[in-house]
Order: structure tokens, then C-alpha cells, then sequence
């Protein structure tokens, strides 16, 4: 008869449950990349931005990963008493990531705008989960003084920023606004992550 003792030592720890989010910018070819390192250690459920789709082969992601749209939040509610996709996505996830985070989603979450899958999630979620952001853009852009009050917003709301990267540019230019390499977004989270007591 075992111990409890030995019982318990061979209990696998749960998974953390991770919902990656990508949004419209060219960065979102890493998605593929993301969700293949985060798969090594936690559950993971996609969540995609329909201009982000222009990046994305969804053919190519892990088979594994469930894979939402904003077609896939009108067209699973018939009728009172539906689960609400993006409420349930929200209880579901332990950690949020956006990765990447495009001027305009950055813009739209900011301005508490929530019209389509990804921003009604950040509208719906709670607070005490933290949600980490990988902003991707021209460094024009991540220069512009709107960004700034938009970051300011979103760190007062509690959002952990990952810093983009200087690099030459999908557009050609050199400069600041590269998303942040998927194995440094990963190992920030993993690096960071405590489970919640039970």
C-alpha cells in the first residue's frame, strides 16, 4: 500500500492555461512559433484578430491548440443561456498574452473599445490574472506620443509590458518596434508565473 507521502510526490503539478492572442501586424508569422513554446509547458487556447488572419496559417498551428475567431464569437450564440465565448475564454485562462500587440489593438484597449473577440476579452477580464503584451509596430509609430498614453493606461490597469526590439523592420526601416523574440516572451511569462494556491 503506498504512503501518502509517495502518492503525492507523484502528482503532476496542473498546467498554468495560457490564452495567446495575436493581433494584426507582421509579427504575427511568429504566432506559429509562440504557440509551439508555449505547448512545452501549459494548455493554450489561440485567440486571432480577423487582420491578423493575413499572417497566419492556421493549418500550421499545433493541432492541439483550439483556435478562435470573432466568426467563432457570433456564431456560438443562439439564445439565452449560451455560453458567452468570450466570458468563458476569460474564466478558462490563467494568463492572457498578446502577442503581437498592433498600434491599433493597442489604441482600441486603451480607449476601452471592444469590438471583436480579443478586445472583448480584455474588456471582460479579471484583473487579479495578469495579461503581458508584446507590442509589434513601425518605430514611427511606437514613437508616436499617442503610444505613450496608450502604454500609460495600460500599465495603470496592470497590463506587463515585454518590450519590442530594434531591428531592421518588416517595412524597411530600422529602428525600435519589433516584437520581442517568442523565446523572451516565453521565458518573461514562464519565469514569472505563480500558480495559485489551491
Amino acid at each position: 500500500m503506498a504512503s501518502a507521502k509517495s502518492t503525492s510526490d507523484n502528482l503532476q503539478p496542473a498546467k498554468p492555461r495560457i490564452l495567446l492572442a495575436v493581433s494584426g501586424s507582421v509579427a504575427a508569422i511568429k504566432f506559429e512559433i509562440l504557440c509551439r513554446k508555449f505547448l512545452e509547458w501549459a494548455e493554450i487556447r489561440a485567440v486571432a484578430t480577423q487582420s491578423s488572419l493575413h499572417f497566419i496559417d492556421r493549418r500550421s498551428l499545433p493541432s492541439d491548440v483550439l483556435f478562435y475567431t470573432d466568426d467563432d464569437e457570433w456564431s456560438t450564440w443562439k439564445k439565452i443561456g449560451d455560453d458567452v465565448l468570450h466570458i468563458e475564454l476569460r474564466k478558462w485562462a490563467d494568463i492572457m498574452v498578446i502577442a503581437p500587440l498592433s498600434a491599433n489593438t493597442l489604441a482600441k484597449i486603451a480607449g476601452g473599445l471592444c469590438d471583436n473577440l480579443l478586445t472583448c476579452i480584455v474588456r471582460a477580464w479579471d484583473y487579479r490574472k495578469p495579461i503581458y503584451v508584446a507590442p509589434a509596430m513601425n518605430t514611427f509609430m511606437w514613437n508616436n506620443a499617442f503610444t505613450k498614453r496608450h502604454l500609460d493606461v495600460i500599465k495603470e490597469l496592470g497590463f506587463h509590458l515585454i518590450p519590442p526590439i530594434a531591428k531592421t523592420l518588416a517595412c524597411g526601416d530600422h529602428g525600435n518596434g519589433a516584437m520581442a523574440e517568442p523565446h523572451v516572451i516565453y521565458n518573461t511569462i514562464r519565469l514569472s508565473f505563480k500558480p495559485s494556491a489551491s
